[in-house]
């Protein structure tokens, strides 16, 4: 198969390989699922979201307000929330 081509299963080969076929989509690969020869479906890989580099990754980044643990902070989150009585 030529690179860049995604690997091609049909359908009762994809069930059967099914655990296989997560695990290489998960390391990046594309796989399309045929049926009859005619490709119907593709898997592919979820983007990752977040690429943060370990704990403290965001220090620096953001700034919390002197009183955001205060009881009144937290009184108003609570109600917001319906938490107070």
């Amino acid at each position: 198969m030529s690179e860049g081509a995604s690997e091609q299963y049909n359908i009762h080969e994809a069930k059967t390989n099914l655990s296989r076929i997560i695990e290489r989509v998960e390391h990046g690969e594309e796989i399309v699922i045929s049926r009859a020869g005619r490709p119907v479906a593709k898997v592919i890989p979820f983007p990752t979201k977040v690429n943060r580099h370990g704990r403290g990754s965001l220090k620096g980044v953001l700034r919390l307000a002197d009183d955001w643990d205060s009881p009144e902070v937290n009184d108003a989150i609570a109600d917001e929330f319906g938490l107070m009585p």
